[in-house]
């Protein structure tokens, strides 16, 4: 397996690339902002700058990769340089590896991304590799999905120390926390031009690259079962992902051994997106009847932008949830006090919504930021550049498809309290895929204990709630996600125990 360099390789297609509120977490509010910017779009805007396949077809690539090959021992100078000896803080008695550290994506560009990985406390050489990815887009999976969601530690209230996670997913696996796209966290590109025309093509271009040159400076992962999983945004990112892997195999001699990929709460398709949102505040009364009447009445959701009487009565909407995490309808919201500092609107055991302004003290540390061999800098969660992001066609759909004729299982899950990816919505972009059910819709329990309810279907495809979850599973209901991970893993459904 060589390394690669994009520079001087493109695709000529997009393997079917499809494509705030005030207490909402940035990454959350991050997604609003984006959602809500496409409502100025005209329909022209979303037309891709790739071709595209709607199934049946494998993409073509009509450029070769070019590989750089570099010495064996430059490999293991560069992963022993980003062995980390201690992060600042952390508890007593870590029983694992720790790296981080750039991988260079774009030569010529100065691109590069910058990842965190763990390896399982026990039996590492025998468990998966999994990529997790957050979305946004242009948000974090260190300050998101490591240090808040399913990463082995927490940051403490002190914005010093770090606590265990007894549920970290890396008990299962052997975890990668990957920044992307560049522009992302302490992802960086020398070309300011590359921000400009950053999208989902770039995205799964440069993510690619970076895996094929991680496993040249971790080769003992190179057989491993790798597995590709997020949330949100990630809707886009790993089902693109996941083809172009499939597609390079199938087309070079570059083979990455994917078994599977897990989306969390996705960004599917727009439209059903968008819809089914209103239908959720008003089906949990958040929202009027006449509220709902009026959404219903006036808005299609078939185009970009809305006309006036929907962008009314979706206006009203607003006025009457600001007081809740539209993320986690159920869940207490962060409260900032004039004097700077925070707490909970109320008290839910495990969770502290106010987590992302203790991460964002700790990765801004020059001591953290030196101990991840990271450029000093002021670490952000998310990057508004990526608002506009560029080439984020409407619905996945086409992709699902040709993933599942493909071979690949896929999982999705969705927190049953979130209203801006609701699980409405997935549900119904699961139906437009036309899958024969194999399992019919039941509940799954962590014990005696109703953790959710799970449906199988033709292909390898599941579909999964996480009851008492909002848009980022494994932060509210961590034991709940660390089962579903554990099923997905083992390719079965997650248990049902009768009481």
């Amino acid at each position: 397996m060589g390394t690669i360099t994009t520079a001087g390789f493109h695709f000529l297609f997009l393997i079917p690339t499809i494509a705030l509120h005030a207490h909402a977490s940035s990454q959350e509010a991050h997604l609003t902002e984006f959602l809500l910017s496409r409502k100025s779009r005209s329909s022209s805007g979303n037309t891709i700058s790739h071709p595209t396949f709607h199934g049946g077809s494998v993409p073509v690539i009509t450029n070769s990769l070019r590989t750089d090959e570099y010495p064996s021992s430059d490999h293991r100078t560069l992963k022993a340089a980003d062995k980390i000896s201690a992060l600042p803080g952390q508890p007593d008695g870590v029983d694992f590896g720790q790296y981080a550290g750039y991988i260079t994506v774009d030569g010529h560009n100065g691109r590069a991304l910058f990842y965190y990985f763990v390896e399982a406390p026990s039996d590492k050489a025998a468990k998966p590799l999994l990529l997790w990815l957050n979305g946004g887009p242009g948000c974090s999976s260190l300050g998101f999905g490591a240090m808040r969601e399913l990463g082995p530690f927490r940051v403490n209230r002190d914005n010093q120390t770090l606590s265990r996670n007894k549920h970290a997913w890396n008990n299962e696996a052997n975890i990668i926390f990957l920044e992307s796209p560049a522009g992302v966290g302490f992802s960086y590109s020398n070309t300011s031009s590359d921000y400009d025309r950053m999208g989902d093509p770039l995205t799964a271009e440069d993510t690619y690259t970076f895996l094929v040159n991680w496993l040249e400076r971790f080769p003992e992962y190179k057989a491993r079962a790798l597995y590709i999983a997020g949330e949100s945004y990630v809707g886009h990112y790993v089902p693109q992902l996941a083809a172009t892997i499939l597609a390079h195999n199938n087309n070079t001699g570059v083979m990455l051994n994917l078994k599977g990929i897990l989306v969390g709460n996705p960004l599917l398709d727009v439209a059903k997106n968008k819809r089914r949102r209103y239908e959720y505040l008003w089906n949990h009364g958040v929202i009027s009847d006449e509220v709902w009447a009026d959404i219903s009445s006036h808005c299609s959701f078939n185009g970009s932008s809305y006309g006036g009487m929907c962008h009314e009565a979706i206006s009203k909407s607003y006025y009457t949830h600001r007081d809740l995490d539209m993320y986690n309808i159920y869940s207490p919201t962060c409260i900032t006090s004039d004097n700077g500092s925070c707490y909970s609107s109320s008290q839910l055991p495990g969770y502290d919504p106010c987590g992302e302004v203790t991460t964002f003290a700790y990765l801004n540390r020059p001591a953290v930021q030196r101990a991840l061999h990271a450029r000093e800098t002021k670490w952000r969660g998310c990057n508004r550049i990526f608002i506009g992001f560029k080439d984020s066609p409407d619905t996945m759909v086409p992709t699902l498809k040709w993933l599942i004729d493909h071979g690949l299982p896929i999982w999705l899950f969705s927190g049953d309290f979130d209203s801006i990816c609701p699980f409405t919505g997935t549900r119904y972009t699961v139906r437009d895929l036309n899958l024969s059910v194999i399992e019919p819709w039941r509940p799954w329990t962590t014990g005696h204990e109703v953790g959710g309810y799970v449906q199988q279907y033709m292909g390898g495809f599941t579909f999964a709630t996480v009851r008492g979850a909002g848009h980022t599973v494994p932060a509210l209901q961590p034991e709940r996600a660390l089962i579903l991970l554990r099923s997905f893993l083992k390719g079965i459904l997650p248990p049902y125990k009768k009481a």
